[in-house]
């Protein structure tokens, strides 16, 4: 027998048993049978069917009460009823759930298409600060691709790991924050972006998350900066007076604007000779051949290339990326620049237009340096052309240093005429201005001098002549000089001063130091109401006389006496040397570190 065929017996013994009962014992047994075909999965067809051919059955012999057998079926029918219901629950709930998951679904997807559609990067960070969802924009920015999440941190990207930790730190204590940082693309180029970073509850769980955003400014930082740049660098250029004053503005400039580490000029000769190599840093030229060959190369390469252009040099171990840039300051191809990135990368068309502005300025600036340089070196020749080309006499030294390049030379001159037996002119003076006006003044003040020094006049009489002769020479107002006659037999010496520095005389003995400041007057040309005074002195045998212009002891920031007395301190340790070794210990010790800023003139004399 089967399982369907016992419980149909049973359903049918429990039936009869019911119908003659009729208790709530009885009637319980339905309800265990409905159970029972639930579990066996009875067909509840079958048992309908089988409940009324029973019922015909028995009524052939019985009575049959219908309600009371229909009473026992629906009891039976209890435990599946409740069982159809509560699926009916679960589909109804599994619909539910279904058009609740697609709808998600559908969110999600609207979601993705909205993030991936800003044009700012956008990420999501978990607690530790990994990287765990970025949209398209981000991906392109950064360079790395979405298969790589979660990105770790410290993230690949960084360059300034150290500021972004501190914002890291600060948007947890705080919940957000907002900065500028640099960042190094996947390629290696830098970019510049904003950074937006907010704490979220996450759901789920008591940690925050992050939610940011990176817009890239490397663009609007890239035109700030050459906007900035430009105008910093056509400012400095403007009064740049030498070409390695200019290279090295060049590198300041160009080393924050598109990270360069070295810039080199060179400067082609018109005739027959070697190019002329000045690096920034270096006061002093370099030899052409000293340069690497591939450099040299370069350079020749590029004088065929157009003026005023820039072109990137390839790294020969990384294809593609830029070793520098070389460019052409001159329509006729004798002046190039070469710009040295600090490592190799892809130059931007940002960088190229940056590059292409200055080298338009410095051009036009390195034009004005080399008019400056050719001004100053005739000038220069012009004033040691001015100054006495002989040996002084016996018991003299002098000296002439002009000031350091790149400024320019002044107006100081100096002269030592034999004029008779025993007796010396000596003359020191200063021009006011520099350049060639200055030189031009002085050779005519020079010349004004030594004739009527040769005339015979004594010094304050000479300077009363030498002052109309200073009236008519244009720009020689306010010249100052130094005028003395010296009896070399007699040690006397006959002086006036006409608004100079006081000459230095030391004596042999200590303490014997003293300052030449009687018989001072204004300088030449300057209007004044009386006879300009005469002073005399006689120079004890091996003292030493020094007339100096104020290049030699002028400093700023610092009072003018200490520097005569600086001068005078080297006069007296240095007695028992030879005078011309004297003088260049004068000139030596007396030296600003960086060279002297204004022309000097000196005449020594040990009688």
């Amino acid at each position: 027998m089967s399982d369907s065929d016992d419980f149909h017996a049973q359903y049918a013994a429990a039936l009869r048993a019911y119908m003659q009962a009729r208790d709530e014992d009885s009637l319980a047994a339905a309800y265990e049978l409905g159970r029972r075909a639930l579990q066996e999965e009875v067909s509840l067809l079958a048992i309908i069917e089988r409940h009324v051919q029973l019922i015909l059955g028995l009524a052939k012999d019985i009575q049959i009460d219908a309600p009371i057998a229909l009473e026992f079926l629906l009891q039976m029918l209890v435990p599946l009823d409740i069982a159809t219901r509560g699926f009916l629950d679960g589909t109804r709930r599994f619909a539910r759930e279904r058009a609740r998951a697609e709808g998600l679904a559908d969110r999600d997807r609207f979601r993705t298409a909205v993030v991936n559609s800003l044009q700012e990067g956008f990420f999501v960070a978990d607690h530790e600060g990994s990287v765990i969802e970025m949209n398209n924009a981000l991906i392109e920015i950064l360079g790395y691709p979405a298969e790589g999440l979660p990105y770790r941190w410290p993230h690949p990207w960084l360059v300034d790991q150290k500021g972004a930790s501190q914002q890291q730190s600060l948007v947890q204590s705080i919940g957000a924050t907002a900065y500028e940082t640099p960042i190094r693309h996947r390629d290696g180029h830098l970019v510049w972006v904003t950074v937006s970073i907010n704490a979220v509850q996450g759901s789920g769980s008591d940690q925050d998350v992050f939610v940011g955003t990176i817009r890239d400014i490397t663009a609007e930082r890239a035109f700030a900066a050459r906007e900035s740049a430009v105008l910093r660098l056509a400012t400095a250029v403007a009064v740049a007076k030498s070409v390695d004053e200019l290279l090295s503005i060049t590198l300041d400039e160009c080393s924050t604007a598109i990270d360069v580490q070295r810039v080199v000029a060179i400067s082609w000769p018109t005739g027959e000779g070697e190019p002329t190599v000045q690096v920034a840093g270096e006061s002093s030229q370099i030899p052409w051949r000293r340069l690497d060959p591939w450099l040299r190369r370069t350079f020749e390469d590029a004088r065929h290339q157009l003026p005023l252009t820039a072109r990137t040099v390839e790294h020969p171990d990384n294809p593609g990326k830029a070793q520098g840039l070389v460019a052409v300051l001159s329509g006729a191809g004798d002046l190039a620049l070469w710009m040295e990135l600090r490592s190799p990368r892809w130059v931007s068309a940002e960088d190229r237009l940056l590059v292409t502005v200055l080298i338009g300025h410095l051009s036009l600036a390195m034009q004005h340096v080399r008019q400056f340089e050719s001004a100053r070196e005739t000038s220069l020749t012009l004033q040691r052309a001015l100054l006495p080309t002989m040996e002084p006499p016996p018991g003299f030294a002098v000296r002439y240093e002009p000031a350091v390049p790149p400024l320019e030379i002044g107006g100081d001159w100096y002269d030592v005429l034999p004029i008779g037996d025993h007796r010396i002119g000596i003359v020191v003076g200063d021009c006011v201005g520099r350049g060639l006006p200055a030189a031009a003044v002085m050779g005519q003040l020079r010349s004004s001098a030594r004739a009527l020094l040769i005339n015979g006049a004594e010094p304050a009489l000479l300077l009363d002549q030498l002052d109309s002769a200073a009236s008519l020479i244009p720009n020689a107002y306010c010249t100052t000089v130094f005028l003395a006659i010296l009896d070399t037999e007699s040690g006397v010496l006959q002086y006036s001063n006409a608004g100079h520095m006081p000459a230095l005389l030391v004596g042999p003995e200590p303490d014997t130091t003293a300052m030449l400041t009687d018989a001072a007057s204004v300088p030449l040309a300057v209007r004044r109401a009386e006879p300009r005074p005469q002073a005399s002195r006689v120079l004890p045998p091996g003292s030493t006389l020094m007339l100096f212009t104020d290049g030699l002891v002028e400093r700023k920031h610092e009072s003018i006496d200490d520097g005569i007395n600086r001068a005078a301190a080297v006069l007296v340790k240095t007695t028992a040397l030879p005078l011309d070794s004297v003088a260049d210990a004068v000139l030596r010790e007396l030296a600003p570190p960086a060279g002297y800023d204004d022309d000097v003139a000196m005449v020594i004399y040990r009688h």
